[in-house]
């Protein structure tokens, strides 16, 4: 499946990453059209423990998502595993088991852990000379297997734009598929991000809806430089705003009804699941 992810980069188009976190959203940016998808840490975090991205998740718990959301669409996905969960051994460890449940690559990043976001306040980065091994070991588990490796850097918010750009450096130096400097807050930031950093390693642009990145179209960023395009919380956030507003809805009117326009309809939730395949295949054992 990594190999789908080069092959789009290399074709001239934008990897473009929706987040997703089970089954049925993957499965949703998939008919959407999206040609791969991104396990959003953040948005596990929310959906499967109802906590913010403050490191709840772990290596256990993103692995079996990944299983259940690359068993279930045929584009390639892409997976957060945040700090890798400890030290260069730990990320040996979660690589090797997301290339065996199918991911396509990680997204490794140089925080403090417990992590938290790339969007919130107090990050702290680790030493440069601590994240580098857990990057080799990455490129070096992954071996000549597919898989794409994006290796980030939360030092723009935690020490300076200067150090976020060394580091970025350093991670192409050391085999990084494509680096991750997250949070500028300015399109001048984005600029200068590009203009330093190797033209041939390619960037990526983290899309969070109020977040601290002015938000962009595709191809606006594609002309900035930055070819790979994550939007890790968008799905969630218009997913959680229906709910909301249909469990209101049922709550105070005694029935769906007023709500069902903003709804699939029963029929079109058994599609997307593959209902009718199993029926057709059931009839086939009698």
């Amino acid at each position: 499946m990594a190999g789908s992810v080069q092959k789009i980069l290399k074709s001239g188009k934008s990897l473009v990453l929706p987040g997703v976190y089970d089954a049925l959203s993957a499965r949703l940016a998939e008919r959407a059209g999206f040609e791969a998808a991104f396990v959003s840490g953040y948005s596990l975090s929310a959906a499967n423990l109802g906590e913010p991205d403050f490191g709840f998740i772990g290596h256990a718990e993103i692995v079996d998502a990944a299983r259940r959301i690359c068993g279930a669409v045929k584009i390639p996905v892409i997976v957060d595993i945040d700090t890798g969960y400890g030290n260069a051994f730990n990320v040996e460890k979660v690589v090797n088991d997301l290339i065996h449940v199918g991911a396509a690559g990680c997204f490794l990043e140089d925080q403090v852990w417990p992590k938290r976001c790339g969007h919130m306040e107090g990050k702290r980065v680790i030493p440069l000379e601590e994240y580098l091994p857990k990057l080799r070991a990455a490129v070096e588990t992954r071996g000549n297997r597919p898989f794409f490796i994006t290796a980030r850097t939360d030092a723009r918010a935690a020490v300076s734009l200067d150090e976020a750009i060394r580091r970025g450096k350093a991670f192409a130096k050391a085999g990084a598929d494509a680096v991750f400097i997250e949070a500028p807050q300015s399109e001048a930031e984005m600029k200068r991000i590009r203009k330093e950093l190797p033209a041939s390693v390619p960037l990526v642009a983290n899309m969070v809806e109020n977040g601290k990145t002015p938000l962009r179209k595709f191809s606006e960023l594609k002309k900035m430089g930055f070819s790979v395009v994550v939007c890790p919380v968008t799905g969630l956030l218009a997913a959680a705003k229906a709910m909301e507003g249909a469990y209101a809805t049922l709550k105070r009117n005694e029935v769906s009804t007023k709500f069902q326009k903003n709804m699939f309809k029963f029929q079109e939730m058994n599609d997307l699941t593959g209902l009718p395949e199993r029926y057709r295949r059931e009839k086939e054992w009698l």
